[in-house]
């Protein structure tokens, strides 16, 4: 990161937030990389991208099937935290400090509606978790 920010400018991320229903709880669906890190799915978006075209290009490339006869019913919401790097430094604030002229990063969590029926294709280095929202809130591990 800090060797392409002089070229590329700010980096632009876009994360889902896919909410599903199971025993009428809401889970949020997570992807597991080893044995203790779980994220969103998403990633970086090319430089000029489109935030909701790099989205469903991210949702394609992590979840979907590479079959032409299912295609994913993927509705790309509203986007609902943005959250700002404004050093090279890991942590992430829910706004951009007031000193900070150029940020480092700038990371956007859209809602992502679901059909009643999705199919996911998931890699073979990841793993698909619903995580409930009650083991979600306060929760946090720093």
């Amino acid at each position: 990161m800090m060797l392409t920010s002089p070229i590329e400018g700010m980096r632009t991320s876009v994360e889902a937030i896919l909410v599903v229903q199971e025993h009428n709880h809401p889970h949020i669906l997570l992807l597991q990389i080893g044995n203790t890190f779980c994220k969103l799915p998403g990633g970086r978006l090319k430089p000029g991208e489109n935030e909701i075209e790099g989205l469903k290009r991210k949702l394609l490339s992590k979840l979907g099937a590479n079959s032409p006869s299912i295609q994913p019913g993927w509705q790309i919401g509203e986007c609902v935290a943005i959250w700002w790097r404004p050093n090279f430094e890991t942590v992430m604030y829910p706004y951009c400090p007031p000193h900070i002229t150029k940020p480092k990063e700038c990371k956007k969590l859209f809602m992502v509606h679901l059909s009643e029926r999705e199919y996911f294709a998931v890699p073979k280095n990841l793993k698909l978790l619903a995580v409930p929202l009650f083991e979600l809130y306060d929760n946090v591990q720093i």
